[in-house]
């Protein structure tokens, strides 16, 4: 791998992460909140294989298995607190959350 495919997939990875971060800082909903950390989860994961292939070295590769693995398992806990706060309030807006009463 050359550097300029390394550069072309570190600059995939950075859209990525800037489209979840501004996904995730725009938006009020929920699940579409939950949607963009998983769009950061996928950009830093492009650039785990990148930097990995590029220095021939599978600890990154590896790195990425374990990663989606444990964003897995994030993703079925989320989703499943994201389902119980709407039965609580019938809203997935984080504003309504914002004023939880103690």
């Amino acid at each position: 791998m050359s550097q300029i495919e390394l550069y072309h997939y570190l600059a995939l990875g950075a859209i990525l992460f800037g489209i979840g971060i501004v996904g995730f800082l725009a938006r009020r909903n929920m699940i579409m909140m939950f949607l963009c950390t998983e769009i950061m989860f996928q950009g830093v994961a492009v650039n785990l294989v990148a930097f990995s292939r590029y220095h021939m070295n599978p600890a990154g590769q590896s790195f990425v298995i374990f990663l989606l693995t444990i964003a897995a398992a994030e993703a079925a806990l989320a989703l499943g607190l994201v389902v119980l706060l709407f039965r609580r309030r019938e809203t997935l807006n984080v504003d309504e959350w914002s004023e939880m009463q103690g």
